[in-house]
This record gives C-alpha cells, structure tokens and sequence, in this order.
C-alpha cells in the first residue's frame, strides 16, 4: 500500500476517533480524568457454569465446543461453549468475521455477560469476550464502565484514561486544612481510586456516592460551578450601566390608578428591582413567582423607572399569545399616563412592522413589548434601560443576550412562573439575584384539582356544559394537533369537532400553534369578550392567558404532560372570584411515572413544592432547559444535598477573594475555558 493512502487512512481514523471522543465532551487530559465511570464490573473471579444466576452479571471461562452460523428466525452466530460443570450458549445477533474466526472448537475464552433462559437453555447475548491461555492470571481490580458513544468499546476508553491519568496535573487546587475540615481526601487520591480501585475495594464501596472519594469528585465538581457563577456576577458589577433613579411620579400614578392593592411580596419585590436600577451597575434580578402572583406588574413599575430616568424598556416573551397578553395589559394601565406602548412581533404586515422599528429607534416609544422579533438585527433601540424576559427558560442563552446587548450594559429583569427550589436556585442561579413573589392576590380563588379516567368523558362533558349554559367559561386542552398513531393520542382538531357535535348551543372556539397569528388573536379576543363559551386549545394558552370568567379547565390525557405544565395550565383557571375547578383525563394504564406526577398535581397548589417534586422526577437538566441555559450540568453532585452545595458556595467565595490562583485551576480543570455562556 502507497505510504500517502496509509497516512491518509490514519488521519481518517483519528478524525473519526476524535469526533466520537468530543460527542463525550473528551478533548483534554483534564476531560479525561474527570469522566469516571458508571459502574463496575467484577472481572478478578471466575463463576462455574453450574453456580450462574439469572440476570446477574458474572465471568465465566469456558472452552468453545462448536460454532455456527444460524438463519432462522435471523442471521446469527451461535457458540456452544462448556466448563467443568455445565454447558452455555453465546448468541451473538450482530457479528463481524473475526469473531466467528475466533470462536473455533477448542478456543478457551473468558467471557462476561448476563445469563438468560433461551428457548435452547441457558445463554448469554452479546457477552464480552477475549481468548485466554490456560492458568492465566486474573485482574487484581474491579473493571470499570464509562459512559460512552456509539463505536466507541470501553477497551479504548480505559486505554486513553489510563494515559491521561499518567500525563494529567492532579495537583490539589484544596489546601490540605481545608480538606481536613471537609473530610475530604486529596483530588489525586480519589481520582486514581475511582479509575483504578484497589483490590481490597468491593463493588458496593466502590458504587456508594457517599464514598469519600466520589464525595470529592461531587464536591469539586460544584465548587467549579460557583466559582464560575460567582465570577461572572463580579464581572457584571464590574461593568457601568446607566443609573435609572426614579422620580416616583410615574410609578405612583400607576399605583393610585390600579384596581388593587399590591401585595407585600409584590411591594418588597418591587422595592429590590429600584434599588438595583439605581445603582451604577447592570441589574441581573430574577423575578419567580407562582401562577397568578403578579409578576406583571412589578415588570410595570420597573419600566417606569427606566422611562424616568429617559431611557426605554422592552419586554420579550416566548409566544406570541403571551406577548399579546402583556401588550393589552400594559397598554390599558400604561396609556391613562400618557404612554405609547410599541406592539412588535414577526406576524405584523411589513408596514406596520417598519414604522415600529422606525418610532423605537428614534426613541418616540418608551415601552416595548414583543417576541423573538425584537433581537432582529434591525431592530435598534435609541437608549434602551432595562430589558425583560418572561418565561425566561424558554429562550436560548445567545437570545436573551441579544436583547441585553441592544442597549449599553442595559438592566436585565429575568421572569419565571416556574417557581425554582433552593438548592436549584443555590446551584444553578448563584449569579443572579431572586426576587420571590410568595403569596397570591387576595380574591383569587382556589382551584379544585379531580383526576378523571377516560371512561367518564361523557360525564366530564356534561360538566362543562352545566359551567358554560351557568354563564361561566371552559378551557379543553389538548397535547398534540395531529394524529399520532403510537401515542394514540386526541387530537386538537377531532376534540373540537366531537364536542361541537355534543354540545351544539356553545360557541366553541379552536387555537393551536399552527393558526396563524392574527387568527390567534382574534380567536383568543373572542374568548377574552366572552363570545365563546368553550375554548378547546393546545398548550399555546400555557402562560399569559388571563380570563376571569374561566372557571372550569379540562386537560385531556393529562398522564401526557409535565408537571410544570399542569402547574401552569391549571392557573389559566381560578382567576376570578367564582369556585374554579380543574379536571385531569387520563387513560390507563398509568406509568409509574407518570401516577407519580398526577397524584403531586392532585394532592399540590403550591408551585414551589410542585417544583421540588419536578426536580426530584425529572433532575436538573430537564428541569431549567439546560440545552438553551448554556449552564454545565452537573454529573456527579446532587442537588439534593444543600449541605454540600453550602459548602461550596462559601468555599468558592473565600478562594475568590483568598486564593484567586488556586480558584483560576480549578476551574480551568473543570469547565477548560468552557465558560463564556455562564455569562447570560
């Protein structure tokens, strides 16, 4: 073979090796140290066919007595195999010749696999297997299991840790008084302990999180995301932002103009957001709060203050129903002060777009409010203050960046009805300041949650039409549009044509994603007006859907969804003062899973515990949205141990301030400059 084709089959070889490592995140020798393994398999004994128990992994060595390939009821390789004490079968469903080269009669194999009862005896699929000598010795350690990518084989992944663990700096980045106090073993130690546990280690020790060694790993790994969080909220505060003092006159017209009262939470909320405005540095304040607490207002009077002090605010929200919502709201408040309020999404007709576009960038709008349009590259503020982003989590990093950045070091107000826990907000906020919104207005009625089996449908129906012919409103949700035969699920379309034909004195409407936008709104203006009694939707009504009249919600195959949804849409009811009530339909079987999750909405109002039990179900990632946060997830720690997650915020504060070096290469280990969207 010519040298080039050879060199070039290589350089082919390491690419594909590279990319299937990086799928891993494993780039550095720091990469590799820190991808620890799964779990452990026993390879230092060998079991006797005879002593096998089904479904536990074990080693065997065996002589191969025959092979063969088989064609029914597929192409298969077989291997009929034999120690001192009984007989085996390999089945191998998928193969390449060299191993069927192998698996000669005669051949002596160490195999590792599960046993099962096949229709022939006892086999083994796909066991891992290697030729062997006879009397040769046996590993004195556990084997360990990474996690790993498709055509990647732990043999290669063991091998490339091996030589990292020799090249790596494993220098401790802990002073050893501090590892003393926090009984934690030196980095080097529990790192070569967990790669290559010693031969006095049982695979229980080993798979314990509580383990010394993993509980260094745990605690490293959080003390890196403080650290980072912590360094990006300095940096924050290092940059200037405009001062936005308030003159007070705008927000207390506002006050004195409002229907209601606002609540301590709201006011004490509130009274955090001037202050930060005020200060010479850029606001980055998450404001949570339960369904129906009265985030929006708060988000008023903020924007006052901004206009106040002559700059312009903007609020984004995710959809375009939602975004509406606040439109109309601040519109109707905003416009007795003599206030223009900008209305700018990608659904307007490219003269009304246009002329928004001008008025915002000649600064003759003070407030605006829109969608995903408002970061177009044409879209330019005249002196953008303050920027707001509802539902925050609904957006990628990059875009509510690209908001901040349409103004000068602009104050960025986050917004969240997905209540956080504690130890969430410890771990994965630690660069943001919380404002809380903890009790609901007065005169806000509870809602009453029943979980309903499929099979009473024609009851619940008869249910809604009792509300609506009562004077009141109905929502009917549904999760998908279109028919899915393996989900078996309703379909919008089918729901709402079965319950027109049910119930024929209803003006029933329909609203889903897939509506255009103008026929969104006109549908959802027509319910707000109460020209139709029963709304069947999708989840597009999950937030900004504020109907006083809406009593009774019905969520069809509520097993379907999650909890934070169920939370949200059962908050589009129980809005007035008239007893709401929230009826979940789900068909059986229920997953353990799912149950899990109906029997938390059945039994909970209360949004913060709803969101501890979402984040015990579903973890973290899943929990924030971590693909559009740009936040690390967390491999090893677990959020539930606050202890923990105390310590390594305290640690990382006094390092920062105290051992800035020590701080620079722990981080460096950790996240390898991976650091640059923490800053959103």
């Amino acid at each position: 073979m010519p040298c080039s084709s050879l060199a070039e089959k290589k350089a082919a070889s390491a690419n594909t090796l590279a990319a299937r490592l990086a799928r891993l995140g494993l780039r550095t020798d720091a990469d590799f140290i820190l991808h620890l393994p799964l779990r452990y398999e026993d390879e230092t004994r060998i079991t006797a066919l005879v002593d096998a128990r089904a479904g536990v992994a074990a080693q065997f060595e065996v002589e191969v007595v025959d092979s063969e390939i088989a064609y029914r009821p597929r192409r298969q390789l077989l291997a009929r195999v034999r120690d001192d004490s009984g007989a085996l079968l390999l089945r191998f469903l998928n193969f390449y010749p060299s191993q069927q080269k192998v698996l000669q009669p005669g051949a002596r194999l160490r195999i590792f696999g599960e046993l099962h009862e096949g229709y022939l005896g006892p086999e083994i699929i796909h066991p891992r297997f290697h030729v062997v000598a006879a009397g040769e010795s046996l590993p004195e350690c556990l084997t360990p299991v990474y996690p790993t990518t498709a055509g990647l084989g732990q043999a290669t992944l063991r091998r490339l840790i091996e030589r990292a663990l020799t090249r790596a700096d494993l220098a401790d980045t802990l002073p050893p008084a501090l590892r003393e106090r926090l009984h934690l073993p030196e980095f080097a130690a529990a790192i070569h302990r967990l790669h290559t546990p010693p031969p006095e280690m049982t695979q229980a020790e080993l798979e314990a999180r509580d383990h010394p060694a993993w509980r260094r790993v745990q605690f490293d790994e959080l003390l890196a995301q403080q650290l980072s969080l912590r360094r990006a909220y300095a940096a924050r505060r290092a940059r200037g932002a405009p001062r936005l003092k308030s003159t007070a006159k705008l927000t207390r017209s506002l006050l004195a103009s409002l229907p209601f009262r606002l609540t301590k939470a709201q006011q004490r909320a509130w009274q955090e957001i001037a202050s930060d405005l005020a200060q010479p540095h850029p606001m980055q304040r998450l404001l949570q709060g339960d369904v129906g607490s009265g985030k929006t207002v708060v988000a008023a009077l903020a924007m006052l203050q901004a206009v106040e002090a002559g700059h312009q605010a903007a609020l984004m929200a995710p959809t375009e129903i939602l975004a509406e919502q606040h439109y109309r709201k601040l519109a109707a408040w905003l416009a007795p002060l003599g206030l223009e309020v900008a209305w700018l999404t990608g659904s307007l007709k490219k003269r009304e777009k246009e002329a928004a576009i001008v008025k915002v960038g000649a600064g003759d709008t003070p407030i605006i409010v829109g969608t995903h349009a408002l970061i177009e590259d044409k879209v330019e503020f005249a002196r953008l203050g303050l920027a707001i982003v509802d539902e925050q989590h609904r957006f990628g990093v990059r875009q509510r960046l690209a908001l901040k950045d349409k103004g000068l070091y602009a104050h960025q107000l986050a917004m969240s009805a997905t209540p956080i826990p504690r130890t969430l907000a410890m771990s994965y906020y630690a660069d943001l300041d919380v404002s809380v919104l903890d009790e609901l207005p007065p005169g806000r009625s509870p809602v009453t949650t029943k979980l309903v089996s499929e099979a009473r449908r024609d009851q619940v129906v008869a249910r809604v039409h009792e509300a609506c012919r009562g004077g009141r409103q109905a929502y009917w949700v549904c999760p998908l549009i279109e028919e899915s035969e393996t989900l078996q699920l309703k379909t919008a379309e089918e729901t709402f044509a079965r319950l027109a034909a049910d119930l024929p004195d209803l003006k029933i409407g329909l609203v889903h994603g897939r509506l255009k936008a103008a026929e969104k709104a006109a549908m959802m203006s027509a319910f707000v007006a109460n020209e139709i009694h029963l709304l069947v939707a999708t989840t597009v009504i999950e937030v900004g859907v504020d109907v006083p009249n809406a009593s009774l919600m019905v969520i069809e195959h509520a097993e379907r969804f999650g909890l934070a949804q169920l939370h949200q849409l059962r908050g589009r009811v129980g809005r007035g003062t008239a007893q709401s009530a929230c009826i979940l339909l789900y068909a059986q079987p229920l997953g353990e899973l799912a149950r899990a999750r109906l029997k938390v909405i059945f039994e909970s109002t209360d949004g913060f515990e709803i969101a501890r039990e979402d984040l015990r179900l579903r973890g973290p990632g899943e929990f924030i949205g971590a693909k559009q946060s740009g936040l690390p997830l967390l491999r090893y720690a677990d959020l539930e141990d606050a202890a923990l997650v105390e310590q390594a915020r305290a640690v990382a504060e006094d390092m920062l301030h105290n051992a800035p070096e020590a701080a620079a290469a722990h981080l460096q280990r950790w996240l390898g400059g991976r650091e640059e969207l923490l800053k959103a």
